[in-house]
């Protein structure tokens, strides 16, 4: 169907003069009365959100007002001068109770309180001290600080008790189960909202001698939320069918309103039921106003609730403002019944001029169109002269003289494409060339700049350590000569501690080798050794004697798995140097019951790696990149040259070092030595399944 109607437009020109006329009407109008539908349903919707936040805004005033009014007719009748002459009565005791509780009767009868008392300043019976069972307030110390007070508090059915044994059968509420509200497992509500008011009465010397202590339960106090019913919605403030509605809930429970259960039986209140469950998480949980339309028992209403707070500032209810959607909506739609109708008829009226008034413009037009098809094929052709004198005549005029005008800008493009794109080739070879160049300068200069730094270093270690080994190797020497003379005094008694002097011997030549490697380090061209066949797994035993009392010290685990088969190239007491500072950096950033791993693999045919890992603290990913500068360090203590000299001892002898480390996880280093010369075994040992698993 879609598709014939196609081919019927598209196959004649009176068709698509007819359609083009048309299309405003049959599309930009419904549109237009589309939006302005929208629009209109908007604007209409937001005014009521806007009423509605202002009938919340004046029942809230008025439920404020209704509190202090209670307490404003509490204070008169504190004040009266028959109630204080009731006081100051010099009576006997019965009497005067006889007389102040009359007083006190035809305040609750007159006034509508629920229930009024006298307590002494610390809330018990005023005559009869030891009955303190009243419900603990917050406006008991408030009023004796501030004044008359009042505000909202939810009592329980003992709490109720203790004042009047009637007042808990008035809260006694079964729940109603209700669409969209919270399940629960709750079927009935006995706890009482109640208006809590304290005045407290002062004796000549402006003490507080008692309080006068009364409350109103809004509970099933229809009078009360009617009265705010009329304040918010008086006559003529809603359309005719509407129905305005005023709610006092006790957390998520509708405890006094006159929203009726069902439309159909007004008169019976829906009493019992519960708000909707996301109404209640916005104001019960999050403390945020509900402004918007919400399904209130068994209907939809234009709603605002806010939260209720109690004297010590938590959510304890809601209080709820809104009328019936439906006769907004009816209004709304009759308007827009109306709408749809004078749509049709300018519909009608606009087809049928469109119609008489396209015939005139058919004829020209389809003349044009043929020479179009001609210049579509490939012909040169105008379309020339047409007798005609109208806006289409010189139309077709202007498009023979544009057609020309195309044809020469045409050619001028073309032209000036070839000469661009030749441009474009040409100034790109040249910005590739003034790239590279770039670049190459940019490596040259940061290669420059790194070996610059490193000489500066190097220079300024080369001068601190000239004189540390002036300044050490003397006490060294005093020490190997007096430990050579107390080895021979001793003679055979030496026996005991030969393992301890030995240690001793064996660390002050280490001391030495240190000064010398700092010196190699530093200058590497003056203190070249010869390389050496060395035993990987044999430094590694002989390392762990030296490092043993630091692993003990902090009861680190050490775990072994030396394969390595094959001799490296280099020298065992300077690999032996590198291994003691790779073990005391995991000693010292492994906390105590860790562990650290030494493992030893055939590298392949290329020698032995040797990996050094550790349970420790790991390394930041910014520090990471400056662990092998001389002098950097991320420890209090420490010199900041371990890491570094090591890394040179491992240059000099072709060895490379990397570091992998995950902070919180640990670290671990990777070392490959070179084979020995004429040492090279043939076969694999895989280390990049080792390498990933401690990486």
């Amino acid at each position: 169907m879609i598709r014939r109607l196609y081919t019927l437009i598209t196959r004649s020109l009176r068709h698509k003069m007819l359609f083009l006329v048309l299309f405003p009407v049959m599309i930009v109008m419904p549109t237009v009365i589309g939006m302005a539908y929208l629009w209109s349903n908007e604007i209409s919707y937001r005014q009521l959100l806007m009423k509605v936040t202002g009938d919340l805004s004046v029942a809230h005033e008025a439920f404020l007002r209704a509190q202090q009014g209670y307490l404003s007719r509490l204070g008169l009748m504190a004040e009266s001068y028959s109630f204080q002459l009731a006081l100051a009565e010099e009576l006997g005791t019965e009497q005067q109770i006889q007389e102040v509780a009359r007083h006190l009767d035809e305040l609750r009868e007159k006034e509508g309180f629920d229930f009024v008392y006298l307590a002494d300043t610390r809330g018990c019976d005023y005559w009869d001290r030891t009955r303190c069972n009243m419900k603990a307030s917050p406006l008991l110390q408030q009023a004796k600080t501030k004044g008359p007070v009042t505000g909202v508090e939810i009592f329980s059915s003992d709490d109720l008790a203790a004042i009047d044994p009637q007042l808990p059968q008035q809260i006694y509420l079964p729940l109603i189960p209700t669409p969209r509200a919270k399940p629960t497992e709750r079927l009935v509500e006995d706890r009482g909202m109640v208006l809590h008011s304290y005045y407290p009465l002062r004796n000549a010397q402006e003490e507080v001698r008692a309080y006068l202590v009364a409350g109103v339960l809004v509970n099933r106090d229809f009078a009360f939320v009617d009265r705010l019913r009329d304040i918010v919605y008086s006559k003529g403030s809603l359309a005719e069918d509407s129905l305005g509605t005023i709610t006092v809930f006790l957390e998520d429970v509708r405890i006094n309103t006159n929203v009726p259960r069902q439309l159909e039986a007004p008169g019976q209140r829906a009493l019992g039921t519960r708000v909707s469950e996301e109404v209640r998480d916005r104001v019960l949980e999050q403390g945020e106003q509900w402004i918007d339309r919400a399904f209130v028992v068994s209907e939809w209403y234009i709603s605002a609730y806010e939260a209720i707070l109690d004297v010590r500032g938590e959510r304890v209810g809601m209080l709820y403002a809104g009328f019936l959607e439906a006769p907004f909506k009816d209004i709304y739609l009759e308007g827009l019944k109306k709408l749809l109708l004078l749509f049709v008829a300018v519909t009608l009226l606009s087809v049928v001029l469109a119609m008489l008034v396209a015939r005139s413009i058919f004829r020209p037009i389809e003349a044009m169109a043929k020479v179009i098809s001609r210049i579509q094929r490939g012909d040169d052709l105008r379309i020339g002269w047409i007798k005609a004198e109208d806006e289409v005549a010189i139309l077709a005029q202007q498009f023979d003289v544009m057609l020309d005008q195309l044809q020469e800008q045409r050619d001028q493009i073309q032209s000036a494409a070839d000469g661009l794109e030749q441009k474009v080739a040409e100034r790109t070879t040249q910005l590739r060339n003034r790239t590279d160049e770039l670049e190459r300068n940019i490596a040259l200069l940061s290669r420059t700049r790194e070996q610059l730094v490193a000489r500066e270093k190097l220079a300024a270690i080369g001068e601190l350590t000239a004189g540390i080994a002036h300044e050490i190797n003397n006490p060294t020497a005093v020490i190997l000569g007096n430990m050579d003379l107390m080895i021979d005094e001793l003679g055979e008694q030496a026996g005991p501690v030969k393992r301890e002097t030995d240690l001793v011997i064996q660390q002050v030549y280490r001391i030495r080798a240190i000064i010398n490697n700092l010196l190699q380090y530093s200058r590497p061209s003056d203190y070249q050794n010869q390389a050496m066949p060395v035993d990987i797994n044999r430094v590694v035993s002989d390392t762990l004697v030296l490092v043993q009392h630091d692993l003990e010290r902090k009861k680190i685990g050490l775990e072994l798995d030396l394969r390595a088969s094959r001799p490296v190239d280099g020298n065992h007491q300077q690999f032996q140097q590198v291994l003691i500072n790779l073990i005391v950096n995991a000693v010292q950033a492994t906390e105590t019951g860790g562990r650290v791993i030494l493992r030893s693999r055939n590298w392949r045919d290329r020698g032995v790696v040797l990996v050094v890992r550790d349970s420790g603290s790991g390394i930041a990913a910014d520090v990471l990149p400056r662990i092998f500068d001389p002098f950097y360090t991320g420890r209090n203590s420490g010199t900041g040259l371990g890491l570094s000299v090591s890394y040179g001892i491992l240059q000099r002898y072709k060895a490379e070092i990397e570091v992998r480390s995950r902070p919180g996880i640990g670290s671990c280093f990777f070392i490959w030595f070179r084979p020995a010369k004429g040492k090279v075994i043939e076969g694999l040992d895989d280390v990049d399944i080792l390498m990933s698993r401690e990486g």
